[in-house]
């Protein structure tokens, strides 16, 4: 499959309609329905269900929609980070989830700026699933995660922030009065946890072992839409402290009694070769 004629699909897959996508490709209808065909021909799949008005993509066709944006993505930053000029330039792509730990990537990518203005970076949020899905693909240069971490297919360097879990609630519920949260003061109360499963296994044990005895109501991947939900009064997310500030706010954070804290490490890939960009950002998070 050439990457031109991906680029064609992905321009019908938007469009949803032959003709709009050939005018935006600068081709004539017949020659980019005949690209197309041909490419169901060589994959031996049906991509699109044609329509009189409208086509639409079969679950081949949104398979292939998403690894075709990845693949694009992927050979645009290859492309950038392999051009080699007078000045340490290219792209530098970090992912990870809300954690006070951003703090430090901030501070690196200012100092990596201050050095190198042709340098950009990229940020990423999403849950450590994510996170190692897309650095496992080439999408990522690095990946923020909570400890453990697999060992066999990734490097790390523990950072030195840690995140303290907490419960955050309305300011009018009965648990914003207390001054930390027990696993007993969690019984019958709605709850949204993270989707991280790692997450989900630390707060297991926090609990002993035993998630059934929560009342979860929903899950989050980002901090501050679960907060909307609480706001509403939907329930009470655990969470991580600093993410959300509750100053002037109807919600507060109260920590959690064992505390619990989740160490962090920034990862990436064993046995890859890494862009000029990307081992000047790690030499500079390493002399921090």
């Amino acid at each position: 499959m050439e990457l031109r004629v991906l680029k064609y699909f992905l321009a019908v897959a938007r469009e949803r309609n032959i003709s709009k996508a050939a005018k935006s490709l600068h081709l004539s209808q017949p020659t980019l329905s005949k690209q197309l065909k041909e490419l169901e021909k060589e994959l031996g799949v049906t991509l699109f269900e044609r329509g009189n008005r409208e086509i639409r993509l079969t679950e081949e066709g949104l398979f292939l929609l998403s690894r075709g944006n990845e693949i694009l993505a992927l050979v645009e930053k290859t492309t950038i980070n392999l051009r080699k000029d007078e000045v340490v330039a290219g792209e530098i792509y970090v992912g990870g989830a809300e954690t006070r730990a951003m703090s430090l990537i901030a501070k690196v990518t200012k100092r990596m700026m201050d050095d190198y203005p042709e340098i950009k970076i990229y940020l990423y949020s999403g849950n450590a699933d994510d996170v190692m899905e897309k650095l496992d693909n080439g999408l990522l240069d690095f990946g923020i995660v909570v400890n453990p971490t697999n060992k066999q297919k990734y490097k790390s360097i523990r950072l030195p922030q840690t995140d303290k879990w907490g419960l955050l609630v309305r300011s009018n519920h009965f648990l914003a009065e207390k001054e930390a949260i027990t696993p007993e003061d969690l019984r019958g109360v709605p709850l949204l946890i993270s989707q991280q499963r790692l997450v989900s296994d630390q707060i297991s044990e926090w609990v002993g072992n035993n998630l059934d005895q929560l009342h979860i109501v929903g899950s989050y991947n980002l901090l501050y839409n679960a907060s909307l939900m609480v706001e509403e009064g939907v329930g009470c997310a655990l969470c991580i402290d600093g993410i959300i500030n509750t100053a002037n706010t109807s919600l507060i954070f109260v920590p959690l009694k064992p505390e619990l804290d989740a160490s962090l490490s920034l990862i990436w890939k064993k046995n890859q070769t890494m862009s000029i960009a990307a081992t000047k950002f790690l030499d500079k998070l390493k002399a921090d």
